[in-house]
């Protein structure tokens, strides 16, 4: 887990610290369009400022940092995830239920856009998802592109070699970001990484921040109900965790609780006659199945 990673680093560092000074380098493995350093340190302390500044009692401090990234920037959703050596560990936080869900399905495959972020050490910038998905991430390309994801920004938050986690911002339009919002985007990854740092410097040897942990997500419950439910419906595990996922919203349940009555087998799922179907007689087209709205809209989220 995380404090397997973040032994001998120096996980006691507060938020201040600057980041480590191999990461604040202009190496051409770090230079990219409209980037020049890793981060803004003014920039990411005024993030973390504002995040500790907001009266947020029901949200922890990583969901506050997610919604005000997503606020600051021209992005549809954003979600945070823990990753170690091994891959995903789980969600962190998420600034809609969809990016979450995105979030989870790339820890159920183990494959995507953030995990290649983590593994590679540096961000991973699709401004033209719907051109490359299908090949660079079979598994999660095509759900995401079902939810309309038309663009994906992967940023690794990380110390060195030592993995931490991953900053996964989506759009639901094409295109590049300015320099300003990609700077922007860096200095956000910046604080996340500084915020990880803080909370889990808080915790003794072992014992993993609650900040990090978002309740009912990422559990093996989970991961062995959608293993059951890909059987029980005769799909893949892209399409089994969505439907789990759907599942718990329409009950308004937890998605911990559904899991957990797939595991004892008080719930079973049945093959669908056809996966994301349109709610309208319409010919197939990218987000039919949401009638006009976006699945992004606050309504569905």
């Amino acid at each position: 887990m995380l404090d397997d990673e973040l032994s001998g680093s120096g996980c006691a560092t507060v938020i201040e610290v600057a980041v480590a000074p191999d990461l604040a380098s202009d190496s051409p493995e770090r230079m990219i369009p409209g980037r020049k350093k890793w981060g803004d340190v003014d920039r990411a302390q005024q993030i973390l400022q504002q995040v500790q500044a907001t009266d947020a009692a029901d949200e922890t401090l990583p969901q506050v940092l997610c919604q005000a990234c997503a606020a600051a920037l021209p992005v549809t959703g954003v979600a945070m995830a823990l990753m170690s050596a091994r891959g995903p560990e789980g969600l962190i936080a998420a600034s809609n239920d969809i990016a979450g869900a995105l979030e989870e399905l790339q820890f159920a495959l183990g494959d995507g856009p953030g995990v290649d972020a983590s593994r590679r050490h540096r961000p991973v910038l699709e401004p033209h998802f719907r051109a490359t998905a299908m090949a660079r991430w079979p598994g999660f390309g095509q759900p995401a592109l079902i939810v309309g994801v038309e663009a994906v920004f992967a940023f690794p938050l990380q110390v060195g070699a030592i993995r931490l986690g991953v900053l996964t911002l989506y759009c639901d339009r094409p295109g590049h970001m300015s320099s300003d919002a990609l700077n922007d985007a860096w200095s956000f990854s910046d604080a996340a990484t500084k915020l990880t740092l803080h909370l889990q410097g808080q915790m003794p040897a072992g014992a993993l921040h609650p900040a990090l942990a978002l309740p009912g997500h990422s559990r093996p419950e989970v991961h062995q109900a959608t293993g059951m439910i890909s059987v029980q419906a005769a799909v893949g595990l892209a399409e089994a965790l969505l439907l789990l996922r759907a599942r718990a919203y329409t009950e308004d349940r937890d998605i911990l609780a559904v899991a957990r009555d797939v595991i004892a087998r008080t719930l079973r799922f049945t093959p669908p006659r056809r996966i994301m179907t349109s709610r309208h007689p319409t010919p197939p087209q990218r987000r039919t199945q949401y009638g006009s709205e976006s699945p992004w809209s606050p309504s569905n989220a």
